[in-house]
């Protein structure tokens, strides 16, 4: 998001107060406490489910009820007011009262109840309802964490319902509320805000990622054996992050569709171009990672066979020298052997031996021993056993 940043400021106080809007602030001050009335300070906590209820006339914030049916009753009694209700891990019961009381589609509610939805863009009537996956990168496991944010928009309130850690919405109300100018213009400058934070997350875990396969590539060539599973692991991330970000796509150019027909002030188109490019964008960039890690993937295999062949080669080398031992050793024994053979025979002293009173006997002992041995010396010889 960088290039929009860059850009030398407006003098269209809307796009300046946009621009504030959907970027953060270099150092960001410390959250405001919170009022008594409020049930907790920020959309981050995760302990009530009714994170945060504010109500807003012409850009400024009017009340934060503490209750939703203190809500529904301040709403009634502000027409030109706008309510924006933060939720997370909402309960059935507050589901089917925010249904009855904003007229919420019946499978738009189901969907936000279910969780685990794909990212998509519906219009129920006068409401619309999205359903975005926002993803942050974990630095300690270098792992990416993914979040599910169901938005429902009408002509008066904007209602998110929250299913993980990401996005931090509280920190896109705050910077809504220092920019009035922009929240004056109503539910839809609000959305566009969401879904700019949400892209804006995006970005850190690009970064993580290439980082990654920059270790992972490092890992292949110095031949780590855990390296498989962790192109593995990072492989289903990546399934799992252009699931988040290929429909997305799509359901910013169905918006940019609907400009003309529901009159989307032009200030927000501009915007809302802008974060469809950097969706596309890191829509590619994904498609390259999982393209990378494929190639990684092949070249950590051929590696790792290469590495097996040579492993085998040298267990076969060391093998074929093993039997050339062997052989070796038992040519010399069958050598050794029949020498011996013939003087356990001629030592057996037997008194009725016709060899014991021959007078060549001895002699032809030795020789018969000789004549053994160097006939299996020459067997031998010639079969390179020896």
């Amino acid at each position: 998001m960088s290039e929009r940043r860059a850009r030398p400021a407006s003098k269209n106080p809307v796009k300046s107060a946009w621009r504030r809007a959907v970027t953060p602030p270099p150092q960001p001050e410390p959250p405001k406490p919170a009022p008594a009335a409020r049930t907790t300070a920020s959309d981050s906590s995760d302990v009530a489910s009714v994170v945060q209820a504010v109500l807003y006339r012409d850009g400024v914030r009017v009340s934060a009820p503490a209750t939703l049916a203190e809500t529904y009753r301040e709403l009634r009694d502000q027409p030109s007011g706008m309510a924006w209700i933060g939720l997370a891990r909402p309960t059935e019961a507050e589901l089917l009262s925010l249904a009855a009381e904003f007229d919420l589609h019946p499978l738009a509610v189901e969907d936000a109840m279910e969780a685990h939805q794909r990212p998509k863009l519906e219009r129920y009537g006068e409401t619309l309802f999205v359903v975005l996956r926002a993803a942050r990168y974990l630095d300690a496991p270098e792992e990416v964490d993914f979040g599910e944010l169901h938005v429902f928009v009408g002509a008066d309130f904007v209602i998110t319902v929250r299913h993980g850690a990401a996005p931090d919405l509280s920190a896109v109300r705050q910077r809504m509320e220092e920019t009035p100018e922009l929240l004056k213009l109503g539910p839809e400058a609000v959305l566009y805000a969401i879904l700019d934070a949400v892209v804006d997350g995006y970005e850190p875990v690009v970064v993580g990622v290439q980082n990654d396969i920059d270790e992972i590539e490092t890992e292949v060539f110095r031949g780590d054996p855990e390296v498989s599973r962790r192109i593995y692991e990072l492989s289903r991330e990546m399934v799992e992050f252009q699931r988040a970000t290929r429909p997305l796509v799509g359901m910013l150019h169905g918006l940019m569709a609907g400009f003309s027909k529901y009159g989307t002030d032009e200030e927000l188109q501009r915007y809302l171009r802008d974060v469809a490019d950097h969706v596309t964008h890191t829509s590619e960039r994904v498609d390259g990672f999982r393209q990378a890690l494929t190639e990684i993937l092949t070249v950590n295999t051929t590696l790792v066979t290469q590495q097996q062949n040579a492993e085998m080669r040298a267990l076969a080398e060391a093998g074929f020298e093993q039997n050339e031992e062997i052989k070796k050793i038992s040519s010399w024994a069958a050598i050794l052997f029949a020498p011996t053979l013939v003087g356990t025979i001629y030592g057996m002293n037997f008194e009725h031996m016709p060899e014991l009173g021959w007078t060549f006997g001895y002699p032809f002992a030795i020789c018969l021993m000789g004549v053994v041995c160097v006939s299996l010396y020459v067997i031998f010889k010639r079969r390179d056993w020896l």
